[in-house]
């Protein structure tokens, strides 16, 4: 059974965690290098009035898997950018879809009318799992620089509210 929680301080480690086996293990986040429990609490404290976390647990605490979302620059005030992350090995488990249900009504709750997904597209996996939420395709961006140099291609999906 998977449990949905806000995020708060305590599951910084975790997300910490499991965020840098995805970064270690390449090809499917726009983050490039590694981050700390302390720079997620810092990215959680950022507009904290229009953006949400939320966490994936097991009913021992085991934190499986955390979504968030927030305005981005690049977006109308009217959509919040999206990011998922599940740990390893446990993708394909309900994990995206049970953090989904929870972030989308946070999402209403806090006056969006869409959500936007920035994926790699090269990220197959994170690909499928939006198209399978009703994300819709959009729009492409190229060459894209991320923070370690790397240049890839990205793909924005649109979920309407």
């Amino acid at each position: 059974m998977i449990t949905i929680s806000k995020a708060n301080q305590l599951h910084t480690s975790s997300m910490a965690e499991i965020l840098n086996e995805i970064i270690e293990k390449g090809g499917t986040t726009a983050i490039a290098t590694p981050v700390t429990a302390d720079e997620i609490t810092s990215w959680m404290q950022q507009e904290p009035s229009r953006s949400a976390w939320h966490v994936a647990e097991k009913p021992d605490g085991a934190v499986l898997g955390f979504q968030w979302i927030a305005p981005a620059d690049y977006l109308p005030q009217d959509a919040a950018e999206i990011a998922t992350f599940a740990r390893i090995g446990h993708t394909g488990h309900g994990v995206g879809s049970a953090l989904f249900k929870s972030t989308a009504n946070a999402a209403r709750a806090l006056g969006y009318r869409w959500i936007n997904a920035n994926i790699r597209t090269d990220n197959e996996g994170g690909i499928a799992y939006y198209q399978s939420r009703g994300f819709e395709t959009y729009g492409y961006k190229s060459g894209v620089r991320m923070d370690n140099g790397q240049v890839v291609d990205k793909v924005l999906k649109r979920f309407d509210l």
